[in-house]
């Protein structure tokens, strides 16, 4: 199971990374992927779309059930993954790479740092188990 020491994790198995602009991408652990199975459907927000750190922001459907997005930062939608709509397998098969879901324009950068490290989220997932 990879997980990238250059992100910051929720507990929630989302992950962010700051793009160095204010703005962030998310998507969902390695972790997530592999207990949510084979994706076969992604909602996720237009752009333009405001979201609370916590709140949600879109849902994931695979072969075994329906979870929940939640967003690692509050600020607002400036893009989307356009390609999860035709391939939303990509979430399982480059979670971190291609199967990125929003990028956020944050409302602050608080909210980042507040956020697990890679070892804080390993010590979660194990925690998990």
């Amino acid at each position: 199971m990879a997980i990238p020491s250059t992100l910051r994790y929720t507990h929630d198995h989302e992950w962010a990374r700051d793009e160095g602009d204010g703005s962030y991408t998310v998507g969902v652990t390695d972790f997530a992927q592999e207990n949510l199975g084979g994706v076969v459907y992604v909602e996720l927000p237009a752009e333009g779309t405001l979201v609370a750190a916590g709140g949600r922001f879109g849902t994931v459907e695979s072969t075994k059930s329906v979870s929940e997005l939640y967003a690692p930062l509050a600020g607002t939608v400036v893009g989307r993954n356009a390609a999860l709509d035709g391939e939303p397998e990509l979430i399982n098969s480059d979670p971190y790479g291609n199967g990125w879901m929003v990028r956020i324009s944050a409302t602050g950068a608080s909210g980042f740092a507040a956020l697990m490290d890679a070892t804080a989220y390993e010590a979660h997932v194990a925690a998990s188990h």
